[in-house]
């Protein structure tokens, strides 16, 4: 697995092999391509529920906002809210990606992923951004401004399932703004898969509870 230059990013968008929408020149680095913050943002609401249980949905535990152009959105100390990316990007099934913040940003405290810094094959969306704020003070934060650097990296081969196949039942394609969690579905896909299939010929188990109401009807 090989790093990109901005040789063969440059080629590689020309050639229409990643896209990267809008796509300024001047945003190409070395090794990457700087990208901007968008006007969305999506914060958690502390006061709807006790804690966050993660497998349930929770439709309301985050909220989404949005910005004015010249609108600042205020990270506090400690706080932690999604946003996105202002590109849309979409990669082919032998390029992988990883999401990193700026040196100048992370020295003041600004971290922009805590685990999603990694873009896979066949991807298509806006990026969406794990904002937090490890300073002591305040952050002012604006449309537009530069947030980070995606990087390429060339695989060995081609994937045989890239990030969207139906049988991945991948939670996040296709996103356009920034997306709450879906880890809940896990669950749910698990114990599908974990649910015994019927066997032709097999009585199906009888619960408890009905299986005293029979005995008793039988006394």
């Amino acid at each position: 697995m090989s790093v990109l230059s901005d040789r063969d990013i440059r080629g590689a968008i020309e050639a229409g092999e990643v896209r990267i929408d809008p796509y300024d020149p001047r945003d190409l680095q070395p090794s990457s391509v700087d990208l901007h913050l968008d006007r969305s943002f999506r914060v958690f609401r502390n006061n709807r529920y006790a804690f966050i249980d993660v497998r349930s949905p929770q439709p309301d535990l985050t909220e989404l906002l949005r910005v004015d152009d010249d609108e600042p959105f205020i990270l506090h100390p400690g706080e932690f809210v999604l946003g996105q990316t202002v590109e849309w990007v979409e990669l082919p099934n032998d390029l992988v990606a990883r999401l990193e913040g700026k040196s100048s940003l992370g020295r003041l405290g600004l971290l922009i992923h805590s685990t999603a810094g990694y873009v896979d094959p066949g991807w298509k969306g806006n990026l969406t951004l794990e904002l937090s704020n490890v300073a002591n003070l305040p952050i002012a934060l604006y449309y537009g401004m530069r947030i980070g650097q995606i990087s390429f990296f060339r695989m060995s081969s081609t994937v045989d399932r890239p990030y969207g196949s139906a049988e991945l039942g991948s939670k996040y394609q296709g996103q356009s703004e920034p997306t709450a969690s879906a880890f809940h579905r896990d669950f749910a896909e698990s114990r599908g898969r974990d649910q015994p299939a019927d066997v032709p010929g097999k009585p199906a188990d009888v619960p408890a509870s009905a299986a005293a109401h029979s005995d008793a009807a039988r006394s």
